[in-house]
């Protein structure tokens, strides 16, 4: 399937829209739906991960009445919400308290009970991708009963495409190579700062004719600005000194090209042949709006060679040329 439905490779990511560190309202997570809709992006992706299922509603209450042949929607399984007698705060990095407790379940009724679930907090009637979502520690579980069900639905026609979403690339590489897979979202392991998923994914991608959406390419934080802090993020935790230099030679690279850091995380990830687009996680109409506008940042050729050779860039990552 075509990911992404329209000449734009650039998606809304939307465990922000769940107060993801930082709380945010049921009104400004409309205005950014609404302001990523205006920007003609037409991929939104969610899970029931984040915010214990809040992302889900606002996303769905913020498109509905939107034509929904028009865009594609994409969330995840492998954690079951479940209500609790008492509420309490998430301890799992989303500024929400709620009743709602969440909890691994990638079994066959786990799948079936997490999709009926999202359906009904989106108010929609299908999803068009459906991620494993973070089976770090339930590899087993999930190749003997998650995908299985996943390509049960999908040969049914129940849901589109499948694939699984992950930090990390070793485990991706097998579901690639060992499940009949249509796409994986890949977080924070093919960005400007660390390409490394040119050893493994990217490549059994390419050969099982998987596509890839690239997710966190600023790194959490070191690549979304044009110049990292001191206090700086890389993978949602502090930034190390060597990170940051890099970053600040980048940077240097980029003002020799009139670029920006953040315009050039954008830009690099969409020259790899098995990459249909990226997600970006904004919580604001600001946000999204100049992520826009970076998007559409026209990068010079000069720049990636420079990169190159400096070493500040894999040789073998692909770049116009």
């Amino acid at each position: 399937m075509k990911i992404f439905p329209t000449d734009l490779r650039i998606g809304l990511g939307g465990a922000p829209l769940a107060g993801l560190f930082t709380p945010i309202s049921d009104a400004d997570a409309t205005t950014t739906v609404e302001a990523a809709w205006q920007e003609g992006w037409r991929f939104f992706d969610t899970a029931p991960h984040y915010g214990l299922g809040l992302a889900e509603e606002r996303l769905g209450a913020a498109l509905a009445g939107k034509p929904r042949s028009e865009y594609v929607l994409s969330s995840k399984v492998g954690r079951i919400i479940d209500e609790a007698d008492s509420e309490a705060p998430d301890d799992e990095g989303f500024a929400v308290t709620s009743k709602r407790r969440r909890r691994w379940d990638f079994s066959r009724d786990g799948v079936l009970r997490s999709i009926e679930d999202s359906l009904r907090r989106i108010g929609t009637d299908r999803l068009d991708i459906v991620f494993v979502h973070d089976p770090d520690d339930h590899y087993d579980e999930a190749v003997a009963t998650a995908f299985p069900t996943l390509i049960e639905l999908r040969d049914q026609g129940v849901i589109g495409a499948i694939g699984s979403g992950m930090n990390q690339t070793a485990m991706l590489t097998r579901f690639v190579r060992e499940v009949d897979l249509d796409v994986i979202m890949l977080a924070g392991r093919y960005t400007l700062i660390d390409p490394d998923g040119l050893d493994d994914v990217l490549p059994a991608c390419v050969e099982n004719d998987v596509q890839v959406i690239a997710v966190g390419v600023f790194n959490s934080g070191l690549l979304a600005r044009p110049r990292p802090s001191a206090d700086a993020t890389f993978n949602y935790a502090p930034a190390d000194a060597a990170l940051i230099a890099k970053a600040n030679q980048l940077a240097d690279v980029c003002d020799a090209h009139g670029l920006t850091l953040p315009s050039a995380a954008l830009a690099f990830p969409l020259f790899h042949p098995a990459v249909a687009g990226i997600a970006v996680g904004c919580r604001s109409a600001a946000e999204v709006h100049a992520n826009a506008t970076l998007a559409r940042t026209q990068v010079p050729t000069p720049f990636w060679s420079d990169l190159k050779s400096t070493g500040l860039l894999r040789a073998d990552a692909p770049t116009p040329s």
